[in-house]
């Protein structure tokens, strides 16, 4: 066997996997679109269908009673908001405190650093119902409302990670920029937010992002804290307690919307920061 064909054969190899873990990670995905435009006789359907079809005559039809259950459920638009300031919050002071984190850690020089960082990741190791019930207790007597609840407690997770991240950016950068800048005259505030933060805009993105998906789709936290609070429900919340306005049955139709509408967000930044997110995610993966 040549050399070229070797090479054909591991390229068709290749192209196979892709094509498999890209049907393995989308069908889901196409699965609650395929069964977000079916009503309850369609879904009960047997065998079932690939795409929207009438149980009778067999027809394509697409049932949109779903999404206009969606549409005018205010507690699901209400979610909404709630979900987008929660989460836009958490991102943001993510962003804001983990970046000077990141930059005295990955820069500047003082005692304990590196048991800072230790102390940082051990943060991240500890899951998320191990801390519940003392988080819960801590804002019930401090009377703290959901939605600033929420914000604080997502930060306990999404702040170490983005520390973390931002501290190994920082670390990369090339020291003699921030000697330059020194040399010019500058303060380390200054040679922070004038000079290294624009250099590090993909991880920002990066970690934002991940932040943002992080707070978007928690449901143990949000769940706890709005328990006596409908109005602050998150999407997940909703989501799960979706009822139903067309029938008696659990409404798989309605929930499988609400989930294609509370993912629209996700996917839309994500085609919109791509450039950056693959930037961020291969920044430092070559030294030369």
């Amino acid at each position: 066997m040549t050399t070229k064909t070797k090479q054909r054969i591991n390229r068709i190899l290749l192209w196979v996997l892709i094509i498999f873990m890209a049907i393995w990670m989308l069908f889901p995905f196409y699965w609650a679109i395929n069964s977000s435009f079916k009503s309850e006789g369609m879904l009960a359907m047997t065998p079932t269908t690939f795409v929207p079809r009438d149980p009778v005559t067999r027809d394509i039809s697409f049932f949109l009673r779903n999404y206009q259950a969606v549409f005018t459920n205010q507690a699901f638009l209400r979610a909404i908001v709630n979900s987008v300031i929660v989460a836009t919050s958490v991102t943001l002071l993510s962003l804001a405190v983990g970046s000077f984190a990141g930059f005295a850690l990955g820069k500047l020089r003082y005692r304990g650093k590196t048991a800072t960082l230790y102390v940082i990741l051990a943060m991240t190791m500890f899951p998320a119902i191990a801390v519940l019930t003392g988080l819960y207790a801590i804002i019930t007597n401090l009377g703290i409302p959901p939605i600033a609840s929420m914000i604080i407690t997502y930060m306990l997770f999404t702040l170490p990670f983005t520390a973390w991240v931002l501290t190994a950016f920082f670390r990369e950068l090339p020291t003699e920029i921030f000697q330059s800048a020194q040399v010019d005259g500058a303060s380390p505030f200054q040679t922070f937010y004038m000079i290294m933060l624009p250099l590090t805009a993909p991880a920002m993105v990066t970690t934002g992002l991940l932040a943002f998906i992080g707070a978007w789709n928690e449901y143990l936290f949000a769940l706890t804290f709005t328990s006596i609070a409908p109005d602050a429900r998150t999407l997940p919340v909703i989501i799960a307690n979706f009822p139903s306005q067309f029938s008696m049955q659990i409404p798989f139709g309605e929930i499988m919307a609400a989930g294609i509408v509370s993912s629209i967000p996700l996917i839309a930044l994500v085609f919109i920061f791509q450039r950056r997110i693959v930037a961020g995610l291969t920044a430092g993966a070559v030294k030369g």
